[in-house]
């Protein structure tokens, strides 16, 4: 008896701790530390990790890895009653007198509600149907988890989709200022620009609070496959902090610095909560991934559309490092944990991968020149007949 009430001791613990888990993870609105999901994930991720490393297409890769964050859910469910299986059992051990494969069949049945099992004695009758009842609360909490997840995985991805018409997929921030002048006035590319920086500071800010709480859905993966909420976030901070360095006089100016702000808080309260080594307050003057080059290049596509351009290169390249140094180190490493499609500027990921840059419709890339071209196609074959 003494080895029964040494389980039971122990299948207090074990029981405790798992509901702890259940509840910081389904019910207390942030992001809670809980050694049983964080290992279910750690587990998954490994799994997944050596089971992509063989494959080289990107397009096949991102299917594999769509089936990560849902089997994430349906493992740590089976972990979370698993535990409760064995935390019952060994509760019910003093009341057994020590039988150990009744006390698994009576807390098997009990928590499952199969009702196979009737209660050995009346002291194990209360622990059974808390067992019954624990068995329930826990099921129907991942059952109604479900729909507010993948509310909020919707709200996000109504964003991403939008943007692929300004970004290109997969998303760059260059490419959305280089859009903005596509056959648009300068009076409507401040407007256009505001609205956008203005509707994705208020999407990080409500990633930043749902990816924190439910840190699961970090890893949900765009129905698409060059798509990824991470990428389309750095493209547009990418994009305001091209603006703020090439044409600081001209608007939009706040709304730019508020998505910037927001973004890099967003991406530090995600990289916190999954327990990545991030800088507190990142150097302004720190180094960054994106070249001089890489900024050359970027601010000679922008001419070549006449975008607004103010300073030169070597005068704009400074304040493009100060902003980008805020949060350059935190998107690469995210990038890089979440296996996000390699866009340009968003650094290496865990498998051999070359940068992809957006694609374009080719009516859009020069709409002029189409035209154009498509008028002396028609001369051609009007000279033809």
């Amino acid at each position: 008896m003494v080895g029964a009430w040494v389980g039971f001791a122990a299948g207090l613990i074990l029981v405790m701790s798992t509901l702890m888990s259940v509840a910081g993870t389904l019910v207390v609105p942030r992001g809670v530390n809980s050694p049983f999901s964080r290992s279910v994930e750690w587990f998954l991720d490994i799994v997944f990790l050596m089971g992509t490393k063989p494959v080289r297409s990107f397009e096949r890769r991102d299917r594999i890895l769509a089936w990560q964050a849902p089997l994430t859910l349906l493992l740590r469910l089976a972990v979370w009653l698993g535990l409760l299986f064995v935390g019952f059992a060994l509760l019910l051990l003093p009341s057994l007198k020590g039988h150990l494969g009744q006390a698994f069949s009576e807390s098997g049945s009990s928590l499952f509600t199969l009702g196979y099992a009737v209660p050995a004695t009346g002291d194990s009758t209360t622990l059974e149907y808390l067992a019954a009842f624990t068995g329930l609360v826990v099921i129907g909490l991942q059952v109604g988890y479900l729909p507010t997840l993948y509310s909020a995985f919707n709200k996000r991805e109504t964003e991403v989709t939008l943007l692929v018409s300004r970004a290109g997929a997969p998303a760059w921030g260059p490419e959305i200022l280089a859009r903005s002048r596509w056959r648009i006035q300068d009076g409507d590319i401040a407007r256009v620009l505001e609205t956008l920086f203005l509707s994705w500071e208020r999407w990080a800010a409500a990633v930043a609070e749902s990816h924190t709480t439910y840190l699961t859905l970090a890893r949900f993966r765009s129905p698409r496959p060059l798509s990824h909420w991470l990428t389309s976030l750095i493209a547009v901070m990418d994009a305001a902090a091209l603006h703020l360095a090439l044409a600081p006089s001209r608007e939009p100016k706040l709304a730019a610095r508020l998505a910037l702000r927001m973004g890099f808080v967003a991406l530090g309260e995600i990289a916190r909560t999954m327990r990545q080594p991030i800088p507190d307050e990142p150097s302004p003057d720190a180094p960054i991934s994106v070249s001089y080059d890489d900024f050359r290049g970027a601010s000679a596509m922008l001419r070549e559309v006449d975008y607004p351009i103010e300073r030169s290169d070597e005068e704009a390249w400074p304040h493009f490092r100060g902003w980008r140094a805020n949060y350059d180190a935190t998107a690469l490493l995210l990038a890089k944990q979440l296996d996000a499609p390699p866009a340009l500027w968003t650094g290496p990921r865990r498998w051999p991968s070359t940068p992809i840059p957006p694609r374009r419709p080719p009516a859009s890339v020069a709409p002029e020149a189409g035209r154009e071209r498509a008028r002396g196609a028609t001369d051609n074959q009007s000279g033809g007949q």
